[in-house]
C-alpha cells in the first residue's frame, strides 16, 4: 500500500493569503510566506505585510550591528513573539521560485544582506501549525494560496500587499479588498 504522505503536495515556498472572512486578529489581512509545510510534522510561515515599524538597531541597541541595523522589522506571527528571528528570501529565476531560509544568526543574516542577491527582513515571532492544522484550516477555506512573484518583497508594497492580492481571485475578491474595514467610513 503507498504511503499517504508521499501523495500530499507540500506548499512550501507558497503565499497563504488571509481568506476575507477569516477575522482571527492574529491573521485577519495577512500575507504569509509558507517556508515549511509537512502534513506529519506540522508548517512554519511569517507574516510579509505587517511592519512593526521599528527596526532592527531599535530592538538591539547595544550591539553593532552594520547594516543590519535599519532592517526593517516584521510582526511575523503569534508564535515565540519574544524572538528576533532573520531570515533571507532568495528569488531563483530559472525556477521563478522564491526561497527562504530563516532563523539566520546575526553573521549569516549580514553575509546575506552585502551580498546583495537576497532580500534581509527581521520578523518578531513566527506563524506556527501543529500536525495537520494548516491543512484542516486550507480545508475550511481560511487561506487562499497562491505562488510568490519577486516583486511582492518590496517594502513599498507592504500596505495594499493583502488588498493587491486578493484581488486577483475573481471580482467578489475584488470587492471585498477594496471595501473600507470599517463600513461605517464609507
Amino acid at each position: 500500500m503507498p504511503d499517504s504522505r508521499s501523495s500530499s503536495i507540500s506548499l512550501a515556498g507558497s503565499l497563504l493569503i488571509a481568506h476575507p472572512h477569516l477575522l482571527d486578529p492574529n491573521f485577519s489581512k495577512t500575507v504569509l510566506f509558507l517556508s515549511a509545510n509537512d502534513a506529519q510534522e506540522g508548517s512554519f510561515g511569517l507574516t510579509l505585510n505587517r511592519p512593526s515599524g521599528r527596526t532592527v538597531a531599535d530592538l538591539l541597541p547595544d550591539r553593532d550591528l552594520g547594516a543590519l541595523a535599519t532592517i526593517p522589522v516584521f510582526l511575523g506571527g503569534p508564535v515565540s513573539t519574544d524572538q528576533l528571528i532573520f531570515a533571507s528570501f532568495h528569488w531563483r529565476p530559472q525556477k521563478q521560485q522564491l526561497e527562504c531560509e530563516h532563523h539566520l544568526v546575526i553573521d549569516e543574516a549580514e553575509q546575506a544582506l552585502t551580498g546583495g542577491k537576497a532580500v534581509v527582513r527581521a520578523f518578531v515571532g513566527y506563524a506556527g501549525w501543529s500536525k495537520g492544522q494548516l491543512e484542516g484550516e486550507l480545508a475550511t477555506r481560511s487561506w487562499l494560496v497562491q505562488k510568490p512573484t519577486r516583486e511582492m518583497l518590496e517594502l513599498e508594497r507592504c500596505p495594499q500587499l493583502w488588498r493587491e492580492i486578493t484581488s486577483t481571485f475573481g471580482p467578489w475578491f475584488q470587492l471585498v479588498a477594496e471595501a473600507p474595514d470599517e463600513l461605517s467610513n464609507n
